[in-house]
């Protein structure tokens, strides 16, 4: 058992958690088709975030145990903190000095899909320094693929099985011309016209039918994305594998995205992805057309 009163290194973290994350990946989807929702939580954003189930309680329960015993020392922040008994017991919720780790996590992804029994739902933990994401790790348990990235060293993938050293580089070259908006950017879409289709998440969402879920940024579903903000909980996580893996991740000025630190209620400003510097420029001249 690790005991140290110093921060691990973020890969330990990811290592030492991701047997016991199969495990709640295993949970998630054996319980799925037998869901029972709890009171669904009032919020600001919509359907997607007041949905609430038991797997986002448990798991985060799992989460909290496993990172208090093995690493006490770490800060931690997860979405379901307010209705967690074991938010009192980590030294704090918030960001500290540079190398005093914030873990977050979001256990259930999409929560509103998992609850409506589609495939596209993850479970998100980050390792995060006040300036930049550290460490991130998505797993998709339906898919049975985790997604993981350390700072500087690339973004990989991989089956539930492997571990870490055994997953291949991640590589994003979209298939199609859809660009993402998220985030409160459905706004932009009056602006996207050809080569380019939008898809605003808020308007298309089906119970229904299943459709491309944010983190389908990451498997080429999606030439592009456009967040209105990114929260440290997902938007974030999804926009460092991608700069990870190569695309180019900007606010909506072009200019590098803001320190973590800075972000207000957990969420930074809004994020450009692209793959390619074109595509960059397209969602440039999209989001400058928008604010004039």
């Amino acid at each position: 058992m690790i005991t140290s009163a110093t921060s691990p290194l973020p890969r330990q973290i990811l290592t030492t958690l991701l047997p016991h994350l199969r495990v709640a990946a295993a949970y998630a989807q054996t319980i799925q088709a037998r869901i029972v929702e709890q009171p669904e939580k009032g919020h600001e954003d919509g359907i997607f975030a007041t949905a609430l189930t038991d797997a986002d309680l448990s798991i985060q329960t799992f989460v909290e145990v496993l990172l208090l015993g093995y690493f006490p020392r770490l800060r931690f922040y997860g979405e379901e903190q307010g209705d967690s008994c074991n938010t009192k017991y980590f030294r704090a919720t918030d960001f500290g000095e540079q190398g005093d780790y914030l873990v977050t996590l979001d256990p259930i992804d999409g929560t509103r899909c998992y609850a409506d029994g589609h495939r596209n739902y993850q479970i998100i933990l980050n390792v995060l320094n006040p300036d930049a994401v550290e460490a991130s790790l998505i797993i998709q348990p339906a898919e049975n693929r985790y997604y993981y990235g350390i700072r500087g060293e690339g973004a990989y993938w991989g089956v539930l099985s492997d571990p870490l050293e055994d997953c291949r580089p991640l590589k994003i070259n979209p298939h199609n011309n859809r660009i993402y908006l998220g985030g409160g950017a459905g706004h932009f879409a009056a602006q996207i016209s050809n080569p380019y289709q939008a898809y605003d998440v808020y308007k298309s969402y089906s119970s229904e039918i299943q459709m491309p879920a944010p983190v389908n940024i990451l498997s080429s579903d999606y030439a592009g994305a456009i967040l209105g903000r990114a929260h440290l909980l997902d938007g974030v996580a999804i926009s460092f594998l991608a700069q990870e893996a190569g695309c180019i991740v900007t606010t909506h000025e072009g200019h590098p995205p803001l320190p973590l630190n800075t972000c207000q209620n957990y969420r930074l400003p809004g994020l450009l992805i692209a793959p390619t510097k074109a595509v960059h420029h397209d969602l440039c001249q999209i989001v400058q057309a928008c604010d004039l």
